[in-house]
Order: structure tokens, then sequence, then C-alpha cells
């Protein structure tokens, strides 16, 4: 009998280690390294079609190769469509990570319904009767979904052979094992193994698969790193337990942008799209408050329109408070020390709370100018009028500078009913013609000057 082969793996980011030792040298977690059985059967999971392993590949010239558009699978949501690209390739492989309860299985098991393609959810965490209690929940039809309730990859496989589905969803990987490793589902070794079994699947057979990952309190998909090396797309469902706004991101995407971004609304009959993320993301008030101001923004192509909230209050300990949601701290920081410099507002002794209304996370330095415009609102106790939205990013020396897509920003506000937009002096606009006001500012203090005279 041959000797049984083990290795060390750290089990927060997979690092692999000869023997054991208490802490991880590469993500420096301590008691995270564990033992682990590698020994492999002289089997194969997923057998390939004679012809297809008969083929000898030969290298051709670049401008031989066919460059053909590939033909992408409609999955009948526009958000999930825009992040992906276009829609899903075949034989592609998507894993898509996200905190607990956030809408992972909520969401596929959704699209798995609507979708006018054959397709398998595989689940190793919950039972028949419990989606199908979901799926009722969601939609009442679909007649193009099988549910199999299974963790071991060569019972999944057989029966794929059997239905054989158009596509097909995992969830989640981690729940998944093969009988060619000895060791327990969701260990390095086993989640390695399982996807490699996957894409062999997903390559040969030209069906795509869609996986559903954990991930660990970092935020980090849970497993080797080496798990979103192998995979064609990364997408990340994110957003705030507290709200009922989602984000769908792409992290990585073999076929099509990272920059898009998709948005949900949570409610009790699943997931809605929302189009128009605008108009929600701006509170609707019946009077005019301060410290509001609205900003121009970008997510990947699309421009939206959010709150910056801010108040600014005498600091009642000794320390003043900077405090930031949605927003860079240390952006704040920079922002309050230019306003004080270059300005002259003394807001040394102040505490300054700001907020990105919606739940959202913004790192777009464009809304600089917003920022500003609702600190300075609350500090002077004047509201910024509601018809004003803002697109400018501020200079250390205290210079508004121009924002990239001015275009795009200064139409979308024209689109949504704003009166004025203040820009840099020095962006290069391309619109004729306008409905919307355009105002140029140069400094901070222009700015100042123009909203509280």
């Amino acid at each position: 009998m041959s000797k049984v082969k083990t290795t060390f793996f750290c089990q927060n980011c997979g690092a692999q280690y000869a023997k054991w030792q208490g802490q991880c040298n590469s993500c420096k977690e301590w008691n995270t390294i564990a033992e682990e059985i590698i020994q492999k059967q002289e089997k194969v999971a997923w057998k390939s079609e004679p012809t297809s392993s008969n083929k000898a590949t030969k290298p051709l010239k670049i401008n031989e190769i066919d460059s053909t558009q590939e033909i992408r699978m409609d999955t009948t949501d526009g958000e999930l469509n825009r992040v992906l690209g276009g829609g899903i390739v075949p034989g592609s492989l998507i894993l898509l990570g996200g905190e607990p309860g956030i809408g992972k299985s909520t969401l596929l098991l959704q699209i798995s319904l609507k979708l006018p393609y054959k397709t398998l959810y595989v689940s190793g965490e919950e039972s028949q009767k419990q989606i199908k209690m979901r799926a009722e929940r969601i939609t009442p039809s679909g007649d193009n979904c099988y549910i199999l309730t299974e963790t071991k990859t060569q019972n999944i496989f057989k029966q794929i052979e059997a239905i054989q589905p158009e596509i097909v969803i995992i969830d989640s990987i981690q729940t998944l094992h093969t009988d060619y490793i000895e060791s327990t589902p969701g260990s390095i070794s086993q989640i390695r193994e399982t996807t490699a079994e996957l894409i062999k699947f997903a390559k040969e057979t030209n069906i795509p698969v869609i996986l559903i990952g954990h991930i660990t309190k970092d935020g980090n998909i849970a497993g080797p790193k080496i798990l979103e090396h192998m995979v064609d797309t990364v997408l990340q469902f994110e957003g705030d337990r507290n709200h009922v706004y989602r984000i769908l991101r792409s992290l990585k995407n073999r076929f099509g942008s990272t920059a898009e971004i998709g948005i949900y609304e949570m409610l009790g009959n699943g997931l809605r799209e929302v189009s128009n993320p605008s108009e929600i993301l701006i509170s609707h008030k019946d009077e005019e408050l301060s410290g509001t101001a609205i900003a121009s923004t970008l997510e990947g192509m699309r421009p939206l329109m959010i709150e910056i909230q801010s108040l600014v209050s005498t600091a009642v300990y000794g320390t003043p408070q900077r405090s930031t949601t949605g927003y860079n701290a240390k952006r704040l920081n920079m922002i309050l020390a230019v306003l004080e410099k270059r300005a002259g507002f003394r807001l040394g002794a102040k505490d300054v709370f700001l907020n990105v209304t919606g739940g959202i996370s913004v790192d777009d330095p464009a809304i600089d100018l917003a920022v500003v415009a609702a600190i300075l609102s609350s500090n002077e106790d004047i509201p910024v009028n509601k018809d004003f939205c803002f697109a400018g990013e501020v200079g250390l020396s205290g210079e508004i500078r121009p924002v990239n897509r001015v275009d795009q920003r200064i139409q979308e506000a024209e689109k949504l009913g704003f009166s004025t937009i203040f820009v840099s002096k020095y962006n290069k606009i391309a619109l004729k013609n306008t409905g919307i006001n355009i105002r140029l500012v140069a400094k901070i203090e222009d700015i100042a000057s123009e909203l509280f005279g």
C-alpha cells in the first residue's frame, strides 16, 4: 500500500507548509495551520468525451485565430447582465461571494427560476423543501429549474449526465467534497480539487457553472487564493444588512469590465432591480435643511447622483471627532485642513460627521466639491439649494480640479431635473445648448462665495 501523503495548509489564506507551525508566514494569523491528506486516487471525476481528449492542439498565428464574438446567454436580469458584460459566456466559471444572509442564494435562485435555459440548482446547505418555500415566495413559476441537494461531486456529475442542463449553479463550493481527496468539506484541498473538477467539466461541455462562495471575517472569499485565479469571473454581493439596497460588483472578469455595478432592492418577494439608483440615493424632503449637498459620481459607466450629509458642531470633548460613513476618513481630514489653511474656515475645534446616504461607499474624488459644500452649509447653518449639484476634486492648494467624463455627469444631472451644476473651471466641456446652468469654479473661495455670499 502506498504511503499516505499529507501536508499543512493555512485555513485562512491557503498557504502550504511542509510541517506544522503556530503562525502563518503569509497572513500572520495564529493557529490556522492544519494537516490535510492530499493523496489522490487514480481516477478522474469528470470523464471527458474520447473525441475531445484525442484532439491535438497546435499553435496558430494570432491573425489565424477565429475572433468572432462569443454568443452570451441572457440572464433576463439587466443588472447582472451589465456586471457580467452582457450575459453569461458559455463554458465560463463564475464565483459569487458575500456576507452571510446578504442574499446570494436568493439572487441566484430568483435568476434560475426565470432563465429560459434548463438549469440545475445544486444546494449543499438547504433541503429541497426549504428551497421550494423560498421559490414560492419569489416567483410561482420555474419550469426550467431542477433542484438537487447533494454535496459529492461524483453524484452531481451523474445527475448532470441524466438531466443535461444548460446552466449549473452550486450553492456553495465550500460544502462540496470529492472521493479523490481524503479531507473534510470546506478544507483547502477539497475546495481546490472540487473547483478543478468543475472547471474541467465547464470547459469540456461548454456549460457555464456559477459558484456561491463563503467569505472570511476580513471580507475575502474563504479558501485558497488560487480559487479566485481559477475561475473566470469573481462577483461580490455587498451592502449593509440594515439597509434594503444591495450592490453587485465585479472584482475580476475575463469577458468584460470590472468597473460596472448592479443595484438591487431587497423586498419580501426577492430582489428587485434598481434601474435608476439616483432617485433612491437622494432623500425626498419638503423643507431645505443645512448640511446636505448632491454629488455627481460615476460607478463604472453609470452616472449616479448621491446625497452627502454633514454635521459640524462644537466639540464637547477635548479632541474634535472626525467620523465618516461611506467616505474615506483620511480624505475628509485632508479637505478640512485645506478649508482651514486655504479658505480660513476655523474647523479645527469642531466635530465633523459625514455620511453618504443609501448605505453605499464611494471613492470617486469628484464628490470632494459636494463634501465641501455640505460641510460649509452645516458650519454656516445655511441650506444649499436642492436644485444644485456638484462635480469636482479638491486639491491641496485649494483649487478645484477637473474630473473625468464630466459631460456624462452633466447630462445625468439635467435628466434628473437639477437646475445648476458646479464643475471645475479647467474642465473641457463639449456639450452645447444644455438646459442646465453650468457654473465654473476655480477655488474653494469661489464655491463659498457662490453659495453663502
